[in-house]
């Protein structure tokens, strides 16, 4: 199915696999929300678009943790492009840390985005796609939903919570409003997410792990949305888990 047209909102659009989503689905032809809290960089990126003359793409500044923001979303997107065909919830934090080190403020960060920022998202959209009668949902989860490991229990656990929302989504917008829902569960890859880690220990022992490895490209996991995105409507894309080559585990 084309996508040409169509009006995606994508969440932490500034930098990364939002960033790179953006530019595949404007290269489609779609027409791109872009939001973060970085409007500087989301500024950038929608003259990058313009300037290759693809999709056209609306700036709109937000934090994904504010209720309120993602209601101005919602109604700026639709003044603009009259319709709201998806929503790729993809901003997220991962301050790994081991639980003994208590770090609670980032656990509250955690489940401030990762989780309460994916509801938000799904509340500001979901009224104009079940009017519509259709629509694509699309959740950045990650491989930790799956697996546990020392450092991750609290960005295991709320990549967990995507994964699972994501299917309650699935079995009760899909049959009756023809909503398609979508978790990407990639492995490892290469963005500003590591950044956000301040537990030295994790540092140590996690991080170096990664060095000899060839991680995924944020343009890798676009490139798994536009699949997810461009099924026919008959077919909802359940999940996505993608890994680095070279990851066991």
């Amino acid at each position: 199915m084309s996508i040409k047209g169509k009006t995606y909102v994508i969440t932490g659009a500034s930098s990364g696999i939002g960033e790179a989503t953006a530019l595949k689905l404007a290269k489609e032809g779609a027409n791109v929300v872009l939001t973060a809290r970085r409007e500087d960089r989301l500024k950038e990126l929608r003259s990058k678009i313009a300037k290759e003359n693809a999709g056209k793409a609306l700036v709109v500044p937000g934090d994904v943790t504010k209720k309120e923001d993602f209601k101005n979303l919602a109604k700026k997107t639709k003044e603009e492009f009259n319709s709201i065909d998806g929503l790729i919830n993809n901003a997220g934090l991962m301050p790994l840390s081991y639980v003994k080190n208590l770090h609670t403020d980032e656990w509250d960060k955690m489940v401030d985005v990762n989780i309460k920022g994916v509801l938000n998202g799904v509340a500001a959209v979901l009224p104009t796609m079940m009017e519509q009668k259709s629509g694509n949902i699309i959740n950045i989860s990650s491989s930790a939903g799956r697996k546990i490991y020392p450092g991750g229990a609290v960005y295991c656990a709320t990549k967990s919570a995507v994964r699972m929302f994501s299917e309650g989504l699935r079995q009760e917008l899909a049959p009756k409003f023809n909503i398609n829902v979508t978790s990407i569960e990639p492995g490892f890859v290469e963005t500003e997410l590591t950044d956000t880690i301040t537990d030295d220990e994790i540092k140590e022992d996690l991080l170096s792990n990664f060095k000899e490895m060839t991680p995924l490209q944020a343009e890798d996991i676009a490139e798994s949305i536009f699949y997810a995105l461009s099924q026919p409507k008959r077919a909802n894309i359940n999940d996505v888990y993608i890994m680095p080559t070279e990851q066991e585990q």
